[in-house]
């Protein structure tokens, strides 16, 4: 009985999704030129997963940056500060292309993904489940994601949530990266948290849960 409570807890705390840079991958979906003047939000979704992506290179965290189908939608938008990554180029939904599953086990495979980008009802809802089902678990940066219908990125937020998918915010994910003040980049990250993340609309969606 009290080995059975102990293998419970442990399974619990196991499970509570709290975030380590030592096992960590950014992923940065499809944030492209094409989908600049139809993403409800861009400009602040672009701005948010630019702030993860400083600090991912502070911190030591390696980022996956793809894009979709580049020749007809463009490349990455300069703002996020991406042009130094190498962008895998798919026509698929998912960003688990045969590229980036041999970056991951180049990696170690990592358990860990901190997901945003565009658009939240595909690339990033299929990405997620695949992930899902690889065993990874999955961090969802609310306010770094969204499509080009609000209707379309809060249903999409919701269903994943279902799947088991964790939301989150692009603060809570620097403050829980770095855990405390007394952490050597902490005035690095603290920089980064000097202005507080603009509305991306994310209000509505927790008012329907």
């Amino acid at each position: 009985m009290v080995k059975d409570c102990n293998k419970q807890l442990c399974y619990s705390l196991a499970n509570i999704g709290r975030l380590s840079t030592k096992d960590a991958v950014l992923f940065l979906c499809d944030m492209q030129e094409k989908f600049r003047p139809n993403i409800f939000q861009f400009t602040n979704i672009v701005s948010n997963a630019a702030r993860l992506l400083q600090a991912s290179r502070i911190l030591g965290i390696p980022p996956i940056l793809t894009e979709q189908y580049p020749k007809g939608l463009g490349p990455t938008v300069p703002e996020l500060g991406a042009e130094d990554l190498k962008a895998h180029a798919k026509t698929s939904f998912t960003m688990m292309i045969e590229e980036v599953q041999k970056e991951l086990e180049a990696l170690g495979n990592p358990k860990q993904a901190i997901l945003c980008g565009i658009e939240a009802h595909a690339c990033i809802a299929c990405t997620a489940f695949d992930l899902l089902e690889k065993g990874i678990e999955v961090h969802i940066v609310a306010d770094a994601v969204s499509s080009r219908s609000q209707t379309d990125r809060l249903f999409a937020l919701s269903r994943l949530k279902q799947s088991g998918a964790y939301l989150t915010t692009t603060e809570a994910v620097l403050l829980q990266l770095v855990q405390d003040a007394k952490h050597p980049n902490f005035k690095e990250i603290q920089k980064l948290l000097a202005h507080p993340s603009p509305d991306t609309g994310l209000l509505a969606f927790f008012s329907a849960l």
